[in-house]
C-alpha cells in the first residue's frame, strides 16, 4: 500500500505530467470522465425512482453511483474534481498556475461534453418511460431541487462534495490492486452521495436531464402529479438556475474543498519528507 507520503508525490508527479499534456489528450479524458460519472448517475435515478424513503433511497444509489469513478480510475479519465488536486504541483513550484487554470478549464469543459452527451443517449433511448413516466418526473424533481439550492449552501455542499471525492481518488491511489482501488472508490463515494452533497460534474449530468426530461409533457405532468410542482416551480428549472445557482457555487465549492481541506493539508505535513 502506498503511504501519505507516496500519494503526495504520486500527486506531483501526475501534476507535472497532466500540465505537459496537449489538449487533445485532456479533452477526449475529460469527455470520458464526464460520460463515465453521467452513467453513475442515471443508474442510480433508475434505481431509486419510486423509493419514497429518503434514507433508503440515497444508500442505494450511493451503492451504485461510485460505478463512475472506479471507470475513471480502472480505465483512465481527466474528473475535474479529482484534478483540483493538481495544485499539489503549484505549491511545489513544479507547475505554473496557468497550468493549473489551462488543465482545469479544459477538464471543466470536456467533462461538461461527456455529461451532456450522455443526457442526449439516455433521453433518446427511452429510459424515463419507465414506470409510466415516473423516472421522467423524478430526474426533474432531482434537477428543480438542485437549482433551488441558495448559493451558501450550494457552495458549502460542493466544499464537502470534493473533500470526499479527493478522499476516494487518493484511497484508489493507496491500493496496489484492483480489489483494492475498487473499495477505494467505494465506501467515500457512498459516503458523499448519502451525505447528498453536490458534485459540479455529476451535476452537468443530473440538471440537464431534468431540463430535457421537461419538454416531455409526459414527463412534466407525471412531475405534477407526483410531486405536487407547480408550474411555476417548474419554470425554475432554466438555464440560469443551471449555470447560477448551482453550477457556480458548487465548482467554487468543489475547488476550494479539493484545494483547501485536502491537498494543501497534505502538502504541508510531508513537504519536509518529499524535499528529503
Amino acid at each position: 500500500m502506498n503511504t501519505p507520503k507516496d500519494l503526495v508525490m504520486i500527486k506531483l508527479k501526475e501534476a507535472q505530467s497532466k500540465a505537459s499534456f496537449p489538449v487533445w489528450r485532456i479533452l477526449l479524458l475529460g469527455i470520458m470522465a464526464g460520460a463515465f460519472i453521467a452513467i453513475g448517475a442515471s443508474s442510480s435515478n433508475l434505481a431509486v425512482h419510486t423509493i419514497s424513503n429518503p434514507g433508503l433511497a440515497k444508500t442505494l444509489a450511493g451503492c451504485i453511483f461510485p460505478v463512475g469513478l472506479m471507470m475513471i480510475v480502472l480505465i483512465g479519465g481527466e474528473l475535474f474534481t479529482g484534478d483540483c488536486m493538481i495544485i499539489f504541483g503549484c505549491f511545489d513550484r513544479r507547475i505554473t498556475a496557468f497550468s493549473l487554470v489551462k488543465v482545469l478549464v479544459l477538464v471543466w469543459i470536456s467533462n461538461m461534453i461527456g455529461a451532456l452527451i450522455l443526457v442526449g443517449l439516455v433521453y433518446a433511448s427511452g429510459q424515463w418511460d419507465m414506470s409510466a413516466g415516473v423516472l421522467g418526473a423524478y430526474t426533474i424533481k432531482v434537477a428543480l431541487g438542485k437549482v433551488t439550492l441558495s448559493f451558501g449552501k450550494a457552495l458549502a455542499s460542493g466544499i464537502l462534495c470534493n473533500i470526499i471525492v479527493c478522499i476516494a481518488v487518493l484511497f484508489a491511489g493507496a491500493a496496489r490492486d484492483v480489489t483494492g482501488k475498487l473499495l477505494g472508490c467505494f465506501f467515500p463515494i457512498l459516503a458523499f452521495v448519502v451525505g447528498g452533497y453536490e458534485h459540479c460534474v455529476a451535476n452537468m449530468y443530473y440538471i440537464p436531464a431534468g431540463m430535457i426530461a421537461l419538454t416531455n409533457e409526459t414527463y412534466k405532468q407525471a412531475a405534477i402529479d407526483t410531486y405536487g410542482f407547480s408550474v411555476k416551480q417548474l419554470n425554475s428549472l432554466d438555464l440560469q438556475g443551471f449555470l447560477i445557482s448551482n453550477l457556480i457555487p458548487v465548482t467554487i465549492g468543489n475547488i476550494i474543498g479539493g484545494m483547501v481541506f485536502v491537498a494543501l493539508p497534505l502538502y504541508l505535513l510531508h513537504k519536509r519528507d518529499i524535499s528529503e
